[in-house]
């Protein structure tokens, strides 16, 4: 569980594509990942387990290598083909900046909102417009997810917690103050640009419960 408050800003080392991972790793039948993402942070190495979660982007990955580097670490997760499909993590290359949080631990401060981790699907932005030393941001989103999409609610876009201020049709706007476009990737999209969007849990739940009591006639 997160909360979208990011904690460092990572960035791609190298990924490597299942067919293309070394005899080493297919030694002894060994499943080899649809991806393999390395990934350079600040980071201490000692404080991450192997296993841990960490959001890259909004998306839930668990680590299963890691590294100490000069300037922090480096560590390693293994991609799906389904949330290659369903997120942003197929166009990422090296280089590639990506905002990094790591699943919260009790009795943290709970900044953002609730976030699982797991991305619904890739949103566009589609407008940018400076105001007052901030931006508003207008993206469109995919149909079957307006539902969770509410002015007011939150929404978790690149694994940044953001309020809507407005939804109109498959469009909705957020506002990125300085600060938040300093310390996280937002601050460098650009118009096109796909990212990850993740709906408020509680509306997800709230809409599944209303359609099995529609389905049951109550």
């Amino acid at each position: 569980m997160f909360t979208g408050i990011i904690t460092d800003i990572g960035t791609v080392k190298t990924v490597t594509r299942g067919q293309e991972a070394s005899l080493a790793q297919r030694a002894g039948n060994a499943k080899v990942p649809d991806a393999m993402f390395e990934i350079a942070c600040a980071y201490d190495p000692d404080t991450i387990d192997i296993g841990a979660s960490i959001a890259l982007s909004g998306a839930c990955m668990t680590v299963t290598r890691k590294a100490k580097t000069d300037t922090g670490c480096t560590f390693t997760v293994d991609v799906s083909d389904e949330s290659l499909s369903k997120t942003t993590l197929g166009s990422w290359s090296a280089g590639t900046p990506i905002n990094l949080e790591r699943a919260m631990k009790v009795g943290d401060e709970y900044g953002g909102h609730m976030v699982s981790g797991h991305v619904d699907s890739r949103a566009v932005l589609t407008g940018l417009e400076p105001l007052a030393g901030s931006l508003i941001m207008t993206f469109t989103a995919p149909k079957d997810l307006l539902f969770g999409i509410a002015p007011k609610g939150s929404v978790t876009i690149d694994g940044v917690s953001l309020t809507v201020n407005t939804v109109s049709g498959q469009e909705f706007t957020v506002n990125i103050i300085a600060h938040t476009a300093a310390v996280t990737t937002l601050g460098k999209i650009a118009l096109n640009d796909e990212i990850n969007l993740e709906i408020d849990t509680i509306a997800r739940y709230v809409a599944r419960y209303m359609d099995h009591m529609k389905a049951i006639g109550a």
